[in-house]
Order: structure tokens, then C-alpha cells, then sequence
């Protein structure tokens, strides 16, 4: 078993993208920020770390961090690759907030990143990843779905800030760099009704498949179907563009959300951890 580590994001990608599609729906993230990282260098200002592992001459394993965001490691095959990745990431002295992947990969990683720095763990957030390729018809509601703008940009600051504090308090992103990235790149729309009432991003996990994520709805406009919504008639228009599948992440402490994507059409594929490892 060895590791193999790159600096260049197009050549990790070329030899990680069959193992990553074979489990595209485990997967999504890592596919679209290695899309990001070719596509979009400017994206993630720090060098990316990137590997694969190999037994055999078959991957079995691969990891990714973006800094300052958490390690995300990929589905494993022979969890031997966890001890391997671990050792290699402290022998480089690299620094790890937390750790993102499926279940039993990251209570594996984080107890032997323990082992090596004695780094405090805790659990942050139990996911589910959902996958949807057909849209279920939903109660209407008034509105309709657009594209943010421009003109948007101080009220995505203001969601944007209000979403991470609500979603993700510990997430260690710069808002006006992420809110800016995703304008530029039309990743953001708004369900609009007289005023913008809810808001949800998509990008490309790949060719054939996105991701929606940042759903979010102020207060004063929740209750009334306006997330299920922009939400339905995102999914139904990316499909429409050419999409197979769409994917998104579902907070299993929130049933609210969990019971509407399902009504949308979305099922449920795998669970997803978030480990955050206290400073040392």
C-alpha cells in the first residue's frame, strides 16, 4: 500500500476520478471541488492538499483539504489507508480543524488523529446525503425562482452570515469571498415573491450531476412552502439542463428540512460526519 500526493489539481484528478465516480453520490463533494480547484484556482486561496492511496495499483482511498476548511476523506476500501493518510498529514505538519466523510471512515480518522497529536474530538453535525432524479409535485405556492444578481448582493451577505451562524457556526469561511465567488459563477438563486423570500445555491459535482446547498429562509418567511419551492424548481430546472441526478445535505437534527426534500423526491443514500478536533 502506498500514497501518492499532488500538487496539481488537474493530474489528482485524472487518476482519482474513477474511484471518486464509482460512489459519485458518497462522492459529491470531493467531485465538485476538484472541479473547483481546475476550473476555479482562485477559489481557495491555500495550496489544496491532495492524495490518493493504492493497493495493488487500485486506488482505495483518497483525501482532500482545502485550507482552512475541514479534511474530507472519501469512501475507503481497506481502512489500513486511514492509518497511512493520518501519518502522512502529521509527518507534514499539517493542521486539521475537523474531518468530513462518511460514518465509520471518520470515527476511524479522528481516533487516530487523536492517537498522533492527542487532539480532543467531538461531533459536530450528522448528515445524510440525498440523491434526487425525478421532482415530486408539491403544493404550489406564489412566487417564482430566479436568478440572484448583482442588485443582490447585500442581502446575500446578510442570508449568508445569517445561514452560518443558524447551520454551520463553526464553519471558517470568509462570507464576502464565498458570496462573491458564487455570484460570479451563477451558482446562487432566489424564490421571489413580491421580495426575495428564500434563497438555495447549485454547482456542478459533475458532468452529469449537481449539488444544492445554502437552502435557506428568514424567519419571517418560513412556514409558508416558499424553501420547498425554490428548492423543487431548482432541482426540476436542473434536470431540465441536462442533470441525471441531484444532491444535497440534510441536517438529521432538523426533521423539518429532512421531511420536505422528501416530499421533493429526494432519498436518502448514505450518512455523512463532521468532526471538529479541538486546538492544540
Amino acid at each position: 500500500m502506498k500514497i501518492n500526493n499532488f500538487d496539481a489539481p488537474k493530474l489528482f484528478y485524472q487518476q482519482a476520478k474513477e474511484y471518486l465516480l464509482r460512489y459519485e453520490a458518497e462522492h459529491n463533494l470531493l467531485l465538485g471541488i476538484s472541479q473547483a480547484l481546475i476550473h476555479s484556482p482562485d477559489r481557495y486561496g491555500n495550496q489544496p492538499y491532495l492524495a490518493t492511496v493504492e493497493e495493488e495499483d487500485k486506488i482505495v482511498a483518497i483525501a482532500m483539504i482545502t485550507p482552512p476548511y475541514n479534511f474530507l476523506l472519501s469512501k475507503v476500501e481497506n481502512f489500513a489507508a486511514i492509518e497511512m493518510i493520518a501519518q502522512d498529514l502529521y509527518q507534514n505538519k499539517i493542521s486539521l480543524p475537523g474531518v468530513s466523510g462518511l460514518t465509520t471512515e471518520t470515527e476511524i480518522f479522528a481516533q487516530q488523529w487523536h492517537n498522533l497529536t492527542h487532539q480532543a474530538y467531538e461531533i459536530e453535525m450528522h448528515l445524510r446525503i440525498h440523491q434526487l432524479k425525478q421532482v415530486e409535485p408539491i403544493p404550489k405556492v406564489s412566487g417564482f425562482l430566479r436568478l440572484a444578481t448583482e442588485n443582490d448582493r447585500a442581502l446575500l451577505f446578510n442570508w449568508y452570515e445569517e445561514f452560518i451562524q443558524e447551520a454551520a457556526p463553526s464553519e471558517p469561511t470568509s462570507i464576502e469571498k464565498t458570496v462573491n465567488y458564487h455570484l460570479g459563477q451563477n451558482h446562487i438563486y432566489l424564490w421571489k415573491n413580491e421580495v426575495p423570500v428564500s434563497m438555495s445555491l447549485a454547482t456542478k459535482a459533475t458532468q452529469n450531476s449537481s449539488r444544492i446547498g445554502l437552502v435557506y429562509t428568514p424567519p419571517e418567511y418560513r412556514k409558508k412552502g416558499y424553501a420547498s419551492a425554490c428548492v423543487a424548481s431548482l432541482s426540476q430546472q436542473l434536470l431540465d439542463q441536462g442533470n441525471q441526478t441531484c444532491y444535497l445535505y440534510t441536517d438529521l437534527a432538523n426533521s423539518t428540512s429532512n421531511h420536505i426534500y422528501k416530499n421533493i423526491g429526494y432519498k436518502p443514500v448514505c450518512d455523512w460526519n463532521i468532526y471538529q478536533f479541538d486546538a492544540i
